[in-house]
């Protein structure tokens, strides 16, 4: 039987990819069909943003996923929990990444359309 987190999330395996959690895994199969059918690019896993201040590693944030859509990078973090944690981290990554927005995902099927950010 899979293992649970302490937020109940299963770990699912997709393509020979390990995913944290069922929406994790449902996403990816998503935006691999638009990345097949040309709506999106450039779609990579667990990507890594290291966030230093005035010389100090503070922490590092993964993403669950980053891709181009109308060639403009989208970050992607699909949520079940929004924690304490990942909120500061997530602030954090948009402070010292300009022009970056992590959008959080709690249902597979959103729109891959963000609102423009200006």
């Amino acid at each position: 039987m899979p293992r649970r987190s302490k937020y109940k999330a299963i770990k699912v395996e997709y393509d020979g990819i390990v995913f944290d959690s069922k929406l994790e895994g449902a996403r990816y199969k998503i935006l691999k069909a638009l990345e097949g059918a040309g709506e999106i690019t450039d779609l990579e896993i667990q990507t890594p943003y290291e966030c230093w201040v005035e010389g100090k590693r503070i922490c590092k944030y993964i993403a669950d996923f980053r891709y181009k859509l109308d060639g403009e990078t989208v970050v992607e973090d699909t949520k079940g929990v929004i924690t304490q944690v990942f909120s500061l981290k997530k602030k954090l990554v948009e402070a010292l990444y300009p022009g970056t927005v992590i959008l959080i995902v709690k249902n597979p099927r959103a729109d891959v359309r963000p609102a423009k950010v200006a």
